[in-house]
């Protein structure tokens, strides 16, 4: 039985507004990983170009900068070594140095002592040239040399003193004392110090045994001898003090004017 031309209309219709539907393989999976690795690949590769583009845009070149490392790197290895002889040289002179400087210091010392028996010849001299002056006065007395001196500690000074008691013949022996008048000052005061020192609290005269200091008695500046005594003792000053001069004087048993005197500055 035919169908209505109504139902021929709309299946006509129906038809033509079906789409067209393709079937294609669809291709094996090493395919799509052989193209993906080659994508990969190019685009690595389009990077490392752009890259080395751009650093030798920037003026900068791989194997120049390779080259200049090396240098540099020689370079610094040859003055470390130049530093480390440098270094050698410069220990060398300072230990060269320091022996010099020990060895002047001993020549220093040496010289030091060679003047000091050197003055003391001269005193043997003077005191044996005083003892046999023809005509000289039986027993009279007088100072030969006396000098005054800082001394190795602050504020302390050392006096040498040699009296000598002419004549050449026998002479009876020389009894008294010897005192030291220090003129000193301290800023815009002056004052004057005298050893020995009835106030005990007052600066003690020091006098060095074997190193050690010992304060002095008074009997240290008691005098006993016949033709000659060498004195050598230190004192101490106050601190900021300054000596202007100093004056020895002499006296003998039983008178209390002084027999001689003499002023030295200080040395």
């Amino acid at each position: 039985m035919a169908r209505p031309e109504y139902f021929r209309k709309i299946e006509r219709r129906v038809n033509t507004s079906r789409r067209r539907l393709s079937v294609r393989p669809q291709a094996p999976w090493y395919t799509r990983v052989v193209w993906a690795l080659l994508l990969i690949l190019a685009t690595g590769g389009i990077g490392w170009w752009a890259y080395n583009t751009g650093l030798e845009s920037a003026g900068f070149y791989r194997q120049q900068a390779e080259i200049e490392l090396t240098q540099l790197r020689n370079q610094t290895e040859g003055q470390q070594s130049e530093i480390a002889d440098l270094s050698s040289k410069v220990a060398s002179l300072e230990r060269q140095v320091q022996m010099e400087h020990a060895a002047s210091m001993e020549l220093v010392a040496q010289t030091k002592s060679m003047n000091e028996e050197n003055l003391r010849l001269k005193e043997d001299l003077t005191l044996f040239q005083g003892l046999t002056v023809p005509g000289t006065r039986e027993g009279k007395l007088s100072v030969q040399y006396f000098r005054v001196e800082r001394d190795a500690l602050p504020d302390e000074y050392r006096y040498r003193l040699l009296l000598v008691q002419g004549g050449q013949q026998r002479a009876p022996a020389f009894q008294g004392k010897f005192q030291l008048l220090v003129n000193i000052r301290n800023g815009e005061t002056k004052s004057v110090l005298l050893f020995p020192q009835s106030d005990a609290t007052q600066t003690s005269e020091v006098s060095s045994v074997d190193g050690v200091d010992h304060a002095l008695e008074k009997s240290t500046y008691q005098l006993n001898f016949k033709h000659y005594k060498r004195i050598e003792h230190s004192f101490r000053l106050p601190p900021d003090t300054t000596i202007e001069s100093v004056q020895v004087r002499v006296y003998e048993n039983g008178i209390s004017q002084p027999k001689i005197q003499q002023s030295v500055s200080l040395s």
